[in-house]
């Protein structure tokens, strides 16, 4: 072969090549945009996937959460606000036995508090919702399903084991805003009408 082929040879396989890295790029790049989602949102992600039927549209919805919650001044509690919050859920956890539905309402009211007190925006709940699935998605899943029994029971259709689990689910958000250094919570008890 002379040098002539030699180099014709060599220009087709490197176009080749780039033509295929500029294929392949665009798919690796969504692919790796698609796993730090999945990474950081966790069953989060899964649930946005399903309700939007479009993965790409669920991502860049999810990446604006990100750019969202990215603006907002985000701030950890003061030891005495933690210990007062925490006091404040503990009665809130001692009223469930003998009013389980105003426990509830507590619950929902001190959360919220909290979130505004580290300077999350609280007036509407879907941004809530999407501002916490940032910062803690392993249970905004639960600050759902407890805000669901919550409006389920203003309507009266809520039984005291699916408020027991609302608290249960609002506990798990109360824990994670109140950060480090938060007293202990513990489960509430168990009361089913006699």
């Amino acid at each position: 072969m002379d040098t002539t082929t030699v180099i014709v040879i060599a220009v087709v396989v490197l176009l080749l090549v780039l033509l295929l890295a500029a294929v392949l790029a665009p798919r690796l790049r969504q692919r790796r945009r698609s796993q730090e989602l999945q990474d950081r949102f966790g069953p989060e992600y899964d649930r946005t996937v399903d309700a939007s039927g479009d993965r790409s549209a669920a991502e860049e919805h999810l990446e604006r959460r990100v750019e969202q919650r990215e603006q907002l001044d985000i701030r950890p509690l003061e030891s005495g606000a933690r210990q007062r919050y925490a006091e404040a859920w503990r009665e809130t956890q001692k009223r469930f036995v003998d009013a389980p539905g105003d426990a509830v309402r507590e619950a929902d009211t001190l959360v919220t508090r909290v979130m505004r007190d580290r300077g999350y925006p609280v007036d509407d709940f879907e941004r809530r919702v999407d501002d916490i699935s940032v910062d803690h998605p392993g249970v905004v899943n639960d600050y759902r399903t407890a805000h669901r029994v919550a409006v389920a029971h203003d309507r009266g259709e809520a039984g005291t084991e699916d408020l027991r689990q609302a608290l249960v689910s609002y506990r798990s958000l109360f824990d994670q805003l109140l950060g480090d250094g938060a007293a202990p919570t513990t489960a509430p008890a168990h009361h089913d009408p006699a």
